[in-house]
């Protein structure tokens, strides 16, 4: 690459992630588009299974008071992280899959008798608990997390922006509008969340930072 690629993320990096692109020769600006709030909650009863869709609610739940007793439940869960995070701190994962839809096709296939408290946030998207609802699957929402829009005004002449989260694409269209940029998404949720605004979007191959980040290197060592 000539010219050094301009590139922003949605989401503060870790060091090492933000070490991947300045290896690649690219200028990175970051910010949290998004911030996180953890809600006190009260939970009466614990369902058979517990559900867990991000990372987020993982942490919210580790700070109940009711915590011991939170962890004798068996755990469905989505993405790596949130597995590793949850497995980390003593909870027992049966089931884990990259996106939620997958992981609803399961519960309603083969733990339909089962009932299941779902720890969300207050964005939660809807596939999962529509389609539990959909096939009668008894389960109870426990909102233990708040996401918050922060935006912030992006500089121009960017030529890719990395994005994490329907939410976080919500946050940056609040002070900035797409120009020609290359939008690197890190799931098919937060890709269609752009598609009626660009057709420039390219989906990491995980959905994960490190995968999102190695495409937009791929993307434009191809240039």
């Amino acid at each position: 690459m000539e010219n050094q690629i301009r590139i922003l993320s949605t989401k503060k990096l870790l060091e090492n992630q933000k070490q991947l692109l300045l290896s690649a020769n690219f200028a990175v600006e970051e910010a949290d588009f998004i911030n996180v709030v953890n809600k006190h909650f009260e939970i009466k009863r614990i369902n058979d299974f517990l559900i867990f869709t991000s990372q987020n609610a993982v942490e919210s739940v580790l700070e109940n008071k009711k915590i011991a007793e939170i962890k004798t439940r068996k755990c469905f869960c989505v993405g790596e992280k949130t597995r590793a995070l949850l497995e980390q701190n003593g909870f027992e994962v049966i089931v884990s899959s990259d996106y939620a839809s997958e992981l609803a096709s399961i519960i309603c296939n083969q733990y339909f008798k089962s009932s299941f408290t779902f720890f969300c946030g207050n964005l939660r998207r809807d596939i999962l608990p529509d389609s539990l609802t959909l096939a009668e699957v008894v389960f109870e929402e426990v909102e233990v997390y708040e996401t918050v829009l922060t935006p912030h005004k992006a500089n121009e002449n960017l030529n890719g922006i990395l994005f994490f989260s329907p939410s976080g694409v919500q946050s940056f269209l609040k002070m900035n509008v797409l120009q020609d940029e290359i939008c690197f998404c890190i799931g098919g949720t937060t890709a269609k969340s752009l598609r009626s605004i660009t057709k420039k979007v390219v989906i990491a191959n995980q959905p994960t930072i490190e995968s999102t980040l190695i495409k937009s290197i791929e993307f434009f060592n191809k240039i």
